[in-house]
């Protein structure tokens, strides 16, 4: 498989894009799978929770206020808006022994790592037998009523690649694939919130808005990755 380019992280650089992001995903997302994930997690009474990339601890957020979880994130900006315990630590060599959480998430990071595979097995090792590892992230075919403003194109973890890059390193894994109009623009200023929050230059964002007809319904398409640890 031919290396992709990863996203730069730039949540210390620039954390005006970060609070663009949350900003659009309350006012304009119909879904977020922060939730569906925590349902999942309660269902199968998976304790301790390893929150890899936690930012501002949305994943906690919609656990039950008693539900043992510990983040982990190597940005010092988003360690200090994320809910305690939290450490700050590399998804690719976690301060963990093996075999210390029942579930480990990796929601919306991988694809800044050039190198996922890494995180996706150190995540197996610290992951019990029969727990489970989650993954997420967005479709190089994703937004595709933005494509003539703005491509980002294939990056080293999308869902293209995600259930097969899992797929080495676990025998048992589920995919549940997203592609709906899950975000509705009403105008040209949401529409470059919007791109900001996908890594677009705010200046070249309000020019591309200027180009899009609103109101517009954003298709989203993407993956969630499940992988049980059978051994």
């Amino acid at each position: 498989m031919a290396t992709m380019p990863h996203l730069q992280s730039d949540y210390d650089d620039n954390p005006g894009r970060w609070r663009t992001i949350v900003s659009v995903g309350k006012r304009f997302a119909a879904t977020d799978v922060h939730g569906p994930v925590a349902e999942r997690i309660v269902a199968e009474d998976l304790r301790p929770v390893l929150d890899v990339g936690c930012g501002d601890g949305r994943l906690r957020a919609r656990l039950p206020s008693d539900w043992p979880w510990v983040g982990a994130d190597r940005s010092p900006a988003m360690l200090a808006r994320a809910p305690r315990p939290a450490v700050m630590a590399d998804a690719r060599s976690l301060p963990f022994p093996d075999e210390s959480f029942a579930a480990v998430a990796l929601l919306w990071m991988l694809y800044h790592l050039p190198d996922p595979q890494t995180a996706i097995a150190e995540g197996k090792r610290v992951l019990r037998p029969g727990g489970l590892l989650i993954a997420c992230t967005n479709s190089r075919h994703d937004s595709p009523e933005l494509k003539h403003v703005h491509d980002v194109g294939p990056v080293s973890f999308d869902a293209e690649v995600a259930p097969e890059m899992v797929g080495r390193h676990f025998n048992e894994v589920e995919v549940d694939r997203w592609d709906g109009p899950y975000v509705h623009l009403p105008d040209q200023e949401a529409v470059r919130d919007y791109l900001v929050g996908r890594f677009m230059a705010s200046e070249e964002a309000e020019a591309a808005a200027a180009r899009v007809e609103t109101p517009l319904d954003v298709t989203k398409r993407g993956v969630v990755v499940y992988a049980r640890r059978l051994d």
